[in-house]
C-alpha cells in the first residue's frame, strides 16, 4: 500500500513539464566545412542526431544516432552549445544539445552508410552556405557552434541564437 508521501511525492513528479530532447553532433572536413544530412522526413539540411530516448544520456544519444545514420562509431567531444526550442504549431518546446565530432579523415567520409529509410543525403557545407540550406534557426544553431568550437567555449542558445 502506498503511504500519502509517497502517493503526493508521484502526484508531483507526474505533473512536472516535459521537454522533447535532441542530441547532434557538429563535424567538419579538413577544410573545416560542415558535415549536413538531409532527411527523409521533413524538408531541408541538418546536423547528423536525433532525439534522446527515455532514460538515455544526451551523449549516449549522439553516439547511437552517428551508429544508425552514418554508420559512425566514434565518441563524440566536448559539448558546444544548448539550444532551447520554442513550440510550434506542431510540436512541443525542446532542447537541443550539439556536441563536437571533430575532422572527419578522407577514410570515415567514405565509409558513411546512410539509412534510406531516414536519411536521402550528406554534403559537406562551407559556412558562409549554411543559411542557404537550412532553416534560419538551424543555420544560427550550427553558426554557433562553429564560433564555440573555435573559441573553446560552449554557446547557450535560445532559437538557434544567444538571448538577448
Amino acid at each position: 500500500m502506498e503511504t500519502p508521501a509517497a502517493s503526493a511525492a508521484r502526484a508531483w513528479r507526474s505533473g512536472l513539464p516535459r521537454k522533447r530532447m535532441a542530441a547532434g553532433v557538429l563535424f567538419v572536413d579538413g577544410a573545416g566545412r560542415v558535415l549536413l544530412v538531409r532527411p527523409t522526413y521533413r524538408p531541408g539540411w541538418d546536423l547528423p542526431g536525433g532525439v534522446v530516448e527515455a532514460d538515455e544520456a544526451p551523449l549516449a544519444a549522439a553516439r547511437r544516432e552517428l551508429a544508425e545514420e552514418l554508420g559512425l562509431d566514434r565518441p563524440p567531444g566536448r559539448l558546444l552549445a544548448v539550444d532551447w526550442v520554442p513550440p510550434g504549431p506542431e510540436r512541443t518546446e525542446g532542447l537541443i544539445v550539439v556536441f563536437d565530432g571533430g575532422v572527419l579523415t578522407p577514410e570515415e567520409t567514405a565509409g558513411i552508410r546512410l539509412p534510406a529509410d531516414e536519411l536521402a543525403d550528406w554534403s559537406f557545407v562551407a559556412a558562409d552556405e549554411l543559411p542557404h540550406r537550412m532553416r534560419p534557426p538551424l543555420a544560427r544553431r550550427v553558426a554557433a557552434c562553429l564560433a564555440a568550437r573555435a573559441d573553446g567555449t560552449t554557446a547557450y542558445l535560445e532559437d538557434g541564437a544567444p538571448p538577448g
